[in-house]
């Protein structure tokens, strides 16, 4: 049995894989493309249940899972399982090693070392449709009639088992819950992983399916969600006068981190370096942000700060931005406050939730697939439905058409912040 390795210094974490299933594409290509064009995947639920709700709209994926997974398989798992084991395969291969960690039968295809391998998938809610759907069951047949993998299959940690499972991974398997800043979390804690020398390699990213009468209903009497249900696809609108909150969105986004020197032997191409992690709470309120920003500044600062960085090579910000009345300007104005006005001044700010919605647990998770390959192809996605833009937006917000980044070093911070006062920033930076 291989010990496990600390380190004295930090090493140098990089991204060799990228996996997504979400509402504007059933993988990674056609969800970079569809952002790049500005497409929305908002659109009206088609169940009979919506009708019976205020809020009527969401982002489905726009690859059900059973189109790409066996159905013998999909019965085993939640829907956010389902989409965590998608996206999970895609950016494992993505990052060229072999398919679940096992090499072929002709004893070909790249492995991991089982103990330097670890998995680290969050989400926001977990098994919620199973959680109500098997109490359906339960009230309408009677408990014989719950199945026996109700509970393996609710637990919020069980799309990050089930890869784990499938990769064999022993350097560990987590599940960070910090309701919308699990994904994001989950690559910050991906990082310290590899940087203490836990593992050699971690699969990482978030999961969310919560597109429920419940939840739907709970958040839309919250008063956190658009209700502008005759224009669905122009309802998700940050930064602009006329938002009214945020869409629920459902999907995954996975990414493969490795340590450079790892990545670097085995000739691994990599798409970015994870340079840096800031992770605050607000102490203030469930669900209200902080209304002077304060931690949302220290996370970003904290971020930067760890990656060695300083405020003018941050070119852009992949924002939290969901389209609600109180969280946009408060973040626009953390970023100027950290960033400085000259260096604010140059920076672009874009919100792909305009596109696919708020994917609670999974959108940090997401949103970093997007910036990392924002960095890569040095490319900003738009940010869509920023018709007449809010009087106090204080930052350069890309809006219509994609902007390219500047050649030369430079960082992206994608910001995630969550219920509770939870806020996560992590920074990446180009490579080559």
């Amino acid at each position: 049995m291989s010990p496990t390795k600390r380190t004295e210094t930090p090493r140098t974490v990089v991204v060799t894989g990228l996996g997504a299933t979400t509402p504007v594409g059933g993988d990674v290509p056609s969800t970079w493309s569809a952002l790049l064009a500005g497409k929305s995947g908002i659109r009206t639920l088609t169940e009979e249940w919506a009708e019976q709700i205020p809020v009527q709209f969401a982002g489905r994926v726009a690859v059900e899972p059973l189109e790409v997974m066996p159905k013998v398989e999909a019965r085993k798992l939640d829907r956010s399982g389902q989409f965590a084991m998608i996206a999970a395969r895609e950016a494992w291969a993505d990052a060229g090693f072999a398919a679940k960690n096992t090499p072929a039968e002709d004893g070909s295809g790249e492995t991991v070392d089982e103990l330097r391998l670890g998995v680290v998938i969050a989400s926001g809610i977990g098994g919620v449709t199973t959680l109500l759907d098997a109490w359906d069951v339960f009230k309408e047949k009677g408990p014989r009639r719950v199945g026996p993998l109700t509970v393996p299959m609710l637990m919020p940690n069980s799309p990050a088992a089930n890869v784990g499972i499938e990769l064999r991974a022993r350097a560990g398997v987590h599940t960070p819950v910090s309701a919308c800043a699990s994904g994001a979390e989950a690559v910050a804690y991906a990082l310290e992983m590899i940087r203490s020398g836990r593992a050699d390699v971690v699969l990482c990213g978030g999961t969310e399916a919560a597109i429920h009468p419940l939840p739907m209903a709970a958040f839309a009497n919250m008063m956190a969600m658009s209700k502008r249900n005759d224009e669905p696809q122009r309802a998700s609108r940050p930064y602009d006068k006329s938002r009214d909150g945020f869409v629920m969105g459902e999907g995954a986004g996975c990414l493969v981190l490795e340590s450079a020197e790892y990545a670097a032997a085995r000739g691994a191409r990599v798409y970015a370096e994870v340079a840096g992690a800031g992770m605050t709470s607000d102490g203030h309120h469930i669900a209200q942000p902080e209304p002077e920003g304060r931690d949302i500044a220290r996370a970003m600062a904290l971020a930067i700060e760890d990656a060695g960085a300083s405020v003018d090579q941050v070119v852009h910000v992949n924002a939290h931005g969901t389209s609600t009345p109180a969280g946009d300007i408060t973040e626009l104005k953390a970023i100027r406050s950290v960033l400085g006005d000259e260096a604010a001044d140059k920076v672009c700010v874009t919100s792909t939730k305009s596109m696919t919605g708020h994917l609670l647990g999974g959108t940090g998770a997401v949103e970093s697939v997007a910036t990392v390959l924002a960095v890569y192809h040095r490319m900003a996605p738009p940010t869509i439905n920023v018709d007449d833009p809010d009087d106090d937006v204080c930052l350069d917000i890309v809006r219509n058409d994609p902007r390219p980044l500047p050649e030369g070093e430079i960082v992206a911070l994608n910001d995630s912040f969550g219920f509770g006062g939870h806020d996560v920033v992590v920074a990446f930076r180009s490579v080559g």
